[in-house]
């Protein structure tokens, strides 16, 4: 239960922080920032849970910065539903 209490925390925690980044008309790179921060919490609340979490980033063909922040929050986005269907798994 500590597990599940720790990693909702640090969900709501990275939640909030892109939640507020992203309502706001902060650049980019704030905004690139805010996401990678996510990325790395629910990267962290996922390996306490047991997954397998692949939470790297190919920029490779990304030059400008919108395209920079779209594949951040693409792999935000697949961890948020890997963290989804683990929670729901749980939840059974």
């Amino acid at each position: 239960m500590k597990t599940l209490t720790k990693a909702a925390l640090t969900l709501l925690t990275a939640t909030v922080m892109t939640s507020a980044f992203a309502g706001s008309d902060d650049n980019y790179s704030d905004r690139i920032q805010s996401t990678k921060a996510g990325i790395e919490a629910l990267s962290n609340t996922l390996e306490n849970m047991g997954a397998t979490v692949d939470a790297s980033v190919d920029l490779n063909g990304a030059y400008t910065p919108s395209q920079k922040e779209a594949v951040y929050t693409e792999v935000y986005s697949n961890l948020q539903d890997q963290f989804d269907a683990l929670h729901a798994q749980s939840a059974e």
